[in-house]
């Protein structure tokens, strides 16, 4: 095998090996059987139909925020903002779902037409900051999370809803649920979504690495002086770049909304689904196909990490220290990276 050529495949399965065996010496510490925990992870992932489906159902959003974060990384910019990019399509799905009774094949895709509109407007904000006033988009994408959520609560309190806390659920023309994945997944939550979820990994691979304009975005992230001295137009690139990603992650939010509750609540704190595709996107090395894996990874995690408490008394937040432990060691790819060199130049 060329080295050089998987390392990017590597490192990220190296981080992960290395964060589970740190979490199981975190387990041993702490008075835990390691194996025991693991077994019982495993289990609950994979023991039964009704765990597959719900770790599909749990991946499918990760899929879309990961693809989010990706895209703006690819091309040069840090959107921390895919959380309140998922609220504010959530909350448009959800609003299209109640509001309008149509027939399915126009009523799903407009609701997810208007998932994706809200999460590019919110993602069209910090863009143009950014490109009209050179505004960090870290900075103002932070902000806009708190402004998503407190808006979102306050339309689903004041215009959604009756001062309720919660919305009426969407016609059934609107919903992603389906029966067949019901009946083989023991009436799990997994719905159509996921096939939404891959079709979205597709375009964003087509987008950056098969057309003129991927190549461009690309361009303008790794060098924006070289690409404007080349004729290209850095600011509308910036603009467009943080569209599209605010899109991936507004229909992430419709996978919650029209296929995993089917309605829209007010929210005390964030969903914590823009945060982990960071996560995810890092891992995933920011590429489609990597990111679909590292999704079901932290899905995996999340829907395994209920069966822990109960089969092998060991607590949920283990979990978090471990996916906290893998992003360690994802990000300090550099020195995994270098022990690797090493070991290629002394077996020379």
């Amino acid at each position: 095998m060329n080295l050089n050529r998987y390392m990017n495949l590597l490192i990220p399965i190296i981080a992960v090996i290395l964060g589970l065996i740190f979490g199981a010496i975190i387990m041993l510490v702490s008075g835990y059987d390691p194996i025991a925990g693991y077994s019982a992870l495993w289990y609950g992932i994979f023991g039964e139909s009704y765990y597959i489906g719900e770790t599909i159902r749990q991946l499918t959003p990760y899929i879309l925020t990961g693809l989010a974060v990706a895209f703006a990384f690819r091309t040069g910019l840090f959107n921390i903002g895919v959380e309140g990019q998922v609220i504010v399509g959530w909350l448009a799905a959800v609003w299209v779902g109640v509001a309008f009774e149509l027939p399915a094949i126009i009523h799903i895709p407009l609701a997810i037409i208007a998932a994706a509109l809200a999460g590019a407007f919110w993602g069209f904000i910090p863009g143009f900051l950014k490109a009209r006033f050179k505004v960090h988009e870290v900075i103002v994408t932070i902000m806009m999370n708190y402004i998503a959520l407190h808006v979102t609560n306050a339309l689903i309190r004041n215009v959604m809803t009756d001062n309720a806390d919660k919305s009426d659920k969407i016609f059934p023309t609107a919903s992603l649920r389906s029966e067949f994945f019901e009946n083989i997944t023991d009436y799990s939550r997994m719905h159509y979504g996921i096939f939404i979820a891959l079709i979205a990994a597709f375009i964003m691979w087509f987008l950056l690495e098969r057309t003129t304009k991927g190549y461009e975005l690309r361009a303008v992230g790794f060098n924006h002086d070289a690409a404007h001295y080349s004729g290209m137009n850095v600011n509308r690139n910036i603009i467009l770049s943080m569209v599209i990603s605010g899109a991936f992650a507004g229909v992430a939010g419709a996978m919650e909304g029209l296929g995993t509750f089917e309605y829209v609540s007010v929210k005390g704190g964030f969903t914590g689904i823009g945060f982990d595709g960071i996560a995810v996107a890092l891992i995933g090395g920011n590429a489609a196909i990597g990111i679909i894996l590292a999704a079901a990874l932290f899905g995996g995690l999340k829907v395994g990490a209920l069966n822990m408490p109960s089969e092998a008394g060991v607590p949920n937040e283990l979990v978090e220290i471990i996916i906290a432990l893998i992003i360690f060691f994802v990000a300090s790819s550099y020195f995994i990276r270098w022990i690797l060199l090493r070991f290629k130049k002394e077996g020379k």
